[in-house]
């Protein structure tokens, strides 16, 4: 059995063993659909990219998770908790991973020169989700003055569009750490760090525009929508950075 075909294997027996195991226990963090929906990212994930691509999306779920239940009863007495207390359903785990899941899909095509571009779109696209889940639920629950990006002015933590110091710096740290954990798995070179975190920075930022400006005026952007448009601007913005550098330097 060749690697590759070994690959899927292993995906499909560990993401039905653990999809198993979380329909067993109590403890619920995605819906029935969406644990079904999370098979199927993981099987892809660890088909494309092995244990380390899995670890990257493995990391951001359960960061991912812890942060959005920081501050939960804070946010709960001001009604901007996420619904369903938290759990995740299908929606979430598409508009969370779907360019990713798309930037593993193109290293099985991609020529060897393009692979290391496409696994740092993956990383990113993971970076910008995780620095706007953890900016959102810690400025939510903890940011002292939140300002709307586009005029600075003072408006009510949880409304679309708003910044806070507490919930920037928390979105800078989370995608700080899960660049090193895709460093830590050989995914990215030390330089994609640093591309993964601007990316993040300049998507996370993106994002809170469209949530100020035109979000609610178009009902096509859901949160789910504007979530994939905000991976999208991530794993873009590294690539594109990366690619610059290279020219550059080459």
């Amino acid at each position: 059995m060749d690697v590759l075909t070994n690959n899927w294997v292993v995906a499909i027996a560990l993401n039905s063993t653990l999809i198993l195991f979380a329909f067993l226990v109590p403890k619920k963090l995605l819906t029935s659909w969406g644990y079904l929906h999370a098979w199927l990212l993981g099987v892809l994930v660890w088909g494309c990219l092995g244990w380390q691509g899995y670890g990257v999306v493995m990391f951001y779920f359960l960061v991912g998770v812890g942060v959005t239940k920081i501050g939960k009863n804070i946010k709960e007495a001001a009604g901007i908790a996420e619904g369903r207390g938290g759990l995740r359903g299908p929606e979430n785990v598409w508009g969370s991973a779907l360019i990713g899941t798309i930037c593993a899909l193109g290293t099985l095509i991609a020529p060897e020169t393009i692979q290391p571009l496409l696994l740092l779109g993956y990383v990113a696209s993971f970076c910008t989700k995780l620095s706007d889940t953890s900016a959102s639920e810690v400025g939510k629950a903890y940011g002292k003055r939140t300002f709307l990006i586009t005029t600075f002015q003072a408006v009510p933590r949880g409304t679309e569009g708003a910044v806070s110091l507490e919930g920037t710096l928390a979105g800078m740290v989370a995608s700080v750490a899960i660049a090193l954990v895709g460093y830590g798995v050989g995914l990215i070179d030390p330089l994609g760090i640093f591309w993964c975190v601007v990316a993040a920075f300049v998507a996370t930022n993106i994002e809170s525009v469209i949530g100020a400006t035109v979000q609610e005026k178009f009902a096509v952007l859901t949160n789910e929508v504007v979530n994939i448009l905000n991976t999208l601007v991530g794993a873009t913005v590294a690539i594109a950075l990366a690619s610059l550098y290279w020219a550059v330097t080459s």
